[in-house]
C-alpha cells in the first residue's frame, strides 16, 4: 500500500505529465491546441481535486487531539 506522503508525490508528478501528455496525444489526433490544452487541464484538475477532497492530507494524531475553542471554553479574567 502507498503511504500518503508517497501518494502526494505521485499526484504532484502526474499533474504536469497528464497536462503535457494528454495535450500532445490530443494534438496528435488532430485537435487544435486551443482545444487540447483545456481538455487536458480537466484531467489535471481532477487529480488535484482527488488529492484535496477524496484523499485529504490529514494528520490523524493531531486531528484527534486538537479541539477548537468555543465561547464556552474561553474564560475571561475579571
Amino acid at each position: 500500500m502507498i503511504d500518503m506522503a508517497g501518494y502526494y508525490d505521485y499526484v504532484l508528478g502526474m499533474i504536469p505529465i497528464a497536462l503535457a501528455g494528454i495535450t500532445v496525444l490530443l494534438a496528435g489526433f488532430g485537435f487544435s491546441l486551443t482545444t487540447a490544452v483545456p481538455l487536458a487541464s480537466v484531467v489535471s484538475v481532477a487529480l488535484i481535486g482527488h488529492a484535496m477532497f477524496v484523499s485529504p492530507p490529514t494528520d490523524d494524531d493531531s486531528a484527534a487531539t486538537t479541539k477548537s475553542a468555543t465561547s464556552a471554553d474561553i474564560q475571561v479574567a475579571d
